[in-house]
């Protein structure tokens, strides 16, 4: 059944990309004759009725804007059957027969339970600069995201080289390795260091005192978050190297900026595809990218299985260092 109104919304951590998805379903929802609202502030906003009714105008000028003009907030009380109903009446409240989310995993699960247990028509996008939801090669931000870091490595390299240091860059990803490998073989780092494969950090750091000894003047080791502390990493490279280390943490940097071509392009394809799905009544799909072409995946199966980095990467990283 063709819908009349339907909602999009945002939510987890933001990525640059999110407003060009965002803007490709209010856009294609008008032109369908379609009645559009946003919820601003992610679940958070679904609970507390901030829902709106967009227009066209309302998604102009924010395509080359990071971050994401609905808003996004963490939501406890989303996590539980009660605020999953409340949100839900809030929903029947303005006739909205289906939503679109954009958003990574954790976001993507809230709307595969609100589904299974209203019946609400549900549409992703994955949005995450980590690039880990399963089913898709790519994540709205993770583009933009990885280019950040290697801006972040090529201006490292510069001081490193002058001090004979060793630069250790701590770059997100709790569970995936997928920013610090492709940022590393981009960035030229010497090491890679990801929650998916075991490091030796004695091991390394006798690599790395041999490789000063015959001249080298810097080396980068670029380490994902859920593989260690870069501070803690850093000190132990130091007392077993004896080599001037520095470690560079870049934390929230790695969401923000302008989002590149690649994530507007996209997410804007992502944004159409989601919303024409949820106008005709399809649900609990997300639509990502498999080699360079949009795919379909089922919600329930993205949320319930883990991605696993691609080992070709994996050894790249190993063959270039």
């Amino acid at each position: 059944m063709i819908k009349k109104a339907i909602a999009v919304m945002t939510s987890g951590g933001d990525s640059p990309g999110m407003n060009a998805a965002a803007r490709a379903v209010v856009r294609t929802a008008i032109s369908e004759g379609v009645q559009v609202y946003g919820i601003y502030n992610g679940y958070k906003g679904m609970i507390d009725d901030d829902i709106h009714e967009l227009t066209s105008r309302s998604v102009s000028d924010i395509i080359q804007r990071g971050g994401t003009f609905l808003g996004t907030a963490r939501s406890m009380e989303f996590k539980t059957p009660e605020g999953r109903q409340k949100g839900f009446q809030n929903l029947q409240k303005h006739n909205i027969e289906g939503l679109v989310i954009i958003g990574g995993d954790g976001s993507l699960t809230g709307g595969s339970l609100l589904s299974k247990e209203t019946g609400v028509p549900i549409v992703g996008i994955p949005g995450t600069i980590d690039n880990d939801v399963w089913g898709t090669d790519y994540t709205i931000g993770c583009d933009t995201a990885a280019n950040t870091i290697v801006d972040a490595i090529n201006k490292l390299r510069d001081t490193a080289s002058a001090h004979r240091r060793i630069m250790i860059v701590e770059v997100m990803g709790h569970t995936s390795g997928w920013l610090a490998v492709m940022s590393g073989i981009a960035g030229g780092a010497e090491y890679v260091l990801i929650p998916e494969v075991k490091f030796d950090i004695p091991d390394m750091c006798r690599e790395l005192k041999e490789a000063y000894d015959n001249g080298k003047r810097y080396s980068i080791i670029v380490v994902a978050e859920g593989a260690g502390s870069g501070i803690e990493i850093g000190k132990q490279v130091e007392e077993l190297t004896k080599i001037d280390t520095r470690v560079s943490v870049l934390g929230h940097i790695q969401r923000g900026g302008s989002p590149s071509v690649e994530d507007r392009m996209k997410a804007s394809m992502l944004g159409e595809k989601a919303a024409l799905a949820i106008i005709s009544g399809a649900s609990d799909v997300v639509f990502g990218f498999n080699e360079g072409k949009v795919v379909s995946i089922n919600l329930f199966d993205a949320v319930n299985n883990t991605k696993t980095l691609n080992p070709e990467l994996i050894r790249l990283a190993r063959v270039l260092a």
